[in-house]
């Protein structure tokens, strides 16, 4: 018989210190795809979804897909879309044999800090619990008790930059699989300590990941538990359930819950361990000046606190303004996320000069606030182009109206739709070509050394005290369970 399996993509990271609330044209302006347009997006793609296209058709599934869905990180997704949403996928899941779904983890809503387990939860009570329900997580899930009480299957990518959804989405749907034919009967335990912040915050090409990854395969080959996934958490969510998880899969809920305890206790002797190394502001700026004209490479500068992967506004100007005083010469920036100055560079047109107030406008005090600058037009695009790299996967994205501005030697990209950098398309769609600049100038953490570490002769990252700055001790934490290292002496 053929089995119905539902298939959906329901995605936010939620920065709760932001003051940017996340509503449907949060999602809508990222991406949204419901029914009948979902196919022809996704098929083919090395995306979540393309996996579970070629997983359907491997196992003979009848696919249904409602809705793909997901916002660039902000502030809390307000109820009234997440209560579409939910329905919109409990109304499918009618006469299905399975679910699979991708999903963040790290999800707050207006009115419910954890997001992921209220779905699961609502999910679980239309389907019932003969129904299997697997989910991908994102790496930086913040992973609850019960998004584990209310799934089959929690499984976590493995890299960070996060270049593998399409091969855990084929992991969960073979598990999915064997579930339904009642080889496997799945279920997870979920281990936590009181950390806020550890495991190098993801990286999984420091010790502390890789030997956990290590660990977790040798587990999964020896076949004591199905999935091993661990997740450093989201450090910009003032939740309870906030900090670092291991999540274990097993037939066995007793000897899962062991193998996570034993994980977790490793994340607590590593949690001091840190490999990030911040570049004072003036000392990246006197470097990208000292490589002018003498390289084949451009130096790359990551501003890691204005990342909007983490939620932060990706308006700071700080950065900005120290390379313009500068006059740096040959520079790419990406970006700052400014839609009204997208608008006045449109107005002025290409080829044009255009004076206006740059970036700054959402939180003035957060990195720096807007500047005058007088600038060339050089291009102007609708934002969207499709991502070959290996975070793209073949999939389109949309940043809105984009406009690329000259300033001296400077070239900056202003984007509509806040996103970090992460593909080398995000320059070259505005006609920028990044491997011929001196210095490049990322807003992002980590996400873009799989598209820009292999173009660059280096790569240095400051924190210019936007959102996301890695300065715990200044953040107002409200809801976190206390006492949590490093905030209180455990």
């Amino acid at each position: 018989m053929v089995k119905r399996v539902l298939v959906a993509e329901f995605m936010h990271e939620t920065n709760t210190f932001s003051v940017q609330v996340t509503d449907e044209n949060a999602f809508r302006n990222s991406c949204y795809y419901l029914d009948n347009d979902i196919p022809g997006a996704f098929t083919g793609t090395r995306t979540s979804m393309g996996a579970a296209f070629e997983a359907a058709e491997k196992f003979g599934w009848a696919m249904l897909h409602p809705i793909v869905t997901s916002a660039n990180p902000s502030g809390r997704v307000t109820d009234d879309f997440f209560d579409h949403v939910s329905d919109q996928i409990i109304d499918a899941c009618d006469g299905v044999d399975g679910i699979l779904l991708h999903l963040h983890g790290s999800m707050s809503t207006q009115s419910h800090d954890d997001g992921e387990g209220e779905l699961l939860s609502r999910i679980r009570a239309r389907v019932g619990d003969a129904t299997p329900i697997m989910a991908v997580l994102d790496l930086h899930a913040t992973l609850t008790q019960k998004m584990a009480d209310n799934s089959n299957a929690l499984i976590s990518y493995r890299t960070y930059p996060h270049i593998d959804q399409y091969e855990r989405t084929w992991q969960a749907a073979e598990l999915l699989e064997k579930a339904m034919r009642g080889e496997a009967t799945p279920k997870v335990a979920v281990s936590r300590r009181p950390i806020l912040y550890a495991l190098d915050g993801g990286r999984t090409t420091s010790p502390p990941m890789m030997e956990l990854l290590r660990r977790g395969d040798r587990i999964e080959a020896e076949g004591q538990a199905l999935a091993v996934s661990i997740q450093a958490g989201f450090s910009s969510a003032d939740v309870q359930d906030i900090g670092p998880s291991v999540a274990v899969t097993g037939n066995d809920l007793v000897s899962a819950q062991a193998i996570a305890d034993e994980l977790m206790d490793y994340v607590w002797e590593q949690r001091t361990f840190s490999s990030i190394r911040f570049t004072p502001l003036s000392e990246a700026i006197e470097k990208a000046k000292a490589g002018e004209g003498k390289a084949d490479k451009p130096l790359i500068i990551a501003d890691y606190s204005d990342n909007p992967g983490s939620g932060a506004y990706g308006d700071a100007t700080r950065l900005l303004k120290a390379v313009l005083d500068a006059d740096l010469q040959n520079v790419g920036f990406h970006a700052i996320c400014d839609p009204e100055a997208a608008l006045q560079a449109q107005a002025a047109g290409v080829g044009n000069e255009v004076t206006l107030m740059l970036g700054g406008k959402v939180d003035p005090s957060m990195g720096g606030g807007p500047i005058e600058v007088t600038a060339q037009v050089v291009s102007l695009t609708d934002g969207s182009f499709i991502a070959y790299g290996p975070m793209g996967g073949g999939a389109r994205r949309n940043y809105g109206l984009s406009a690329l501005l000259r300033i001296g030697g400077v070239e900056i990209i202003v984007i509509s739709y806040n996103g970090q950098a992460t593909d080398l398309g995000q320059f070259t769609s505005l006609g920028v070509d990044p491997t011929r600049k001196s210095t490049i100038i990322v807003k992002s953490m980590q996400h873009f050394r799989a598209a820009f570490e292999p173009i660059a002769r280096e790569v240095i990252e400051v924190d210019t005290g936007a959102l996301s700055t890695r300065n715990f001790m200044e953040r107002p934490y409200k809801n976190i369970r206390r006492p949590i290292w490093p905030l209180d002496a455990i």
